[in-house]
């Protein structure tokens, strides 16, 4: 699974990257957490502009209750989110990319849990494969987000058995094009990423606690 992640980007720079006219204010996040604001990028149609948002991350389906739900909806596997209720909509119909630089994976050493950072080699950011949904209840209205995993690649294989799926650029556009592409299709885009463009390096273990929210996480140990 992916329980956090990072993005230091700066705003101008994710336009840039992202092809976004204007991007919600965003301050360099080291240590993102379930239930917390992400910056996603949707597109209603493929003659629209990207949009860049802020969703809240664990997806709440429209039928839920109350948002509790989200909590455990943070990942959906890629192998069974067509037919499971909580992500099938979504995977018809609303795609997005979750923005992000980074994420941690922790790795049992001994007694202990040692946190890892995950990145690209060259630190650019990248989009995860995410669902989005739009939930309203009696006081309040909740667009959140999910991000999608997968087997893991030689790098993520000896630290967990799954991994978020992180979209080649190449398939930005086809992700975003919600007009009823075929799940084999869909699917095909949902592969582990290239273990050469990846790096794991272990970080402190000040990133269990999402307080702590700098750049200091980031740090790997000696």
């Amino acid at each position: 699974m992916c329980g956090r992640f990072t993005l230091g980007a700066t705003a101008t720079d994710l336009a840039a990257q992202f092809n976004l006219a204007t991007v919600p204010t965003w301050a360099p996040r080291y240590n993102i957490a379930p239930t917390q604001e992400v910056l996603v990028v949707r597109q209603s149609s493929p003659q629209a502009s990207r949009e860049a948002c802020l969703h809240r991350w664990g997806l709440i389906p429209p039928w839920a209750k109350d948002p509790s739900i989200g909590t455990r909806l943070i990942n959906a596997r890629a192998e069974t989110v067509a037919s499971k209720p909580a992500f099938r909509h979504a995977f018809r119909e609303r795609r997005c990319l979750v923005l992000a630089d980074g994420f941690y994976e922790w790795h049992r050493e001994g007694t202990r849990k040692q946190p890892y950072h995950i990145r690209l080699r060259d630190g650019r950011p990248f989009a995860f494969a995410g669902l989005w949904e739009h939930w309203e209840g009696e006081e309040a209205a909740i667009d959140s987000c999910t991000l999608l995993t997968t087997t893991p690649n030689e790098v993520m294989r000896p630290l967990h058995d799954r991994m978020p799926v992180i979209l080649s650029p190449a398939d930005y556009n086809q992700w975003l094009d919600c007009r009823g592409q075929d799940t084999e299709h869909l699917h095909a885009m949902l592969r582990p990423y290239p273990s050469d463009d990846l790096i794991a390096y272990p970080v402190s273990t000040r990133v269990n606690n999402p307080a702590h929210d700098a750049a200091e996480c980031l740090i790997p140990l000696r």
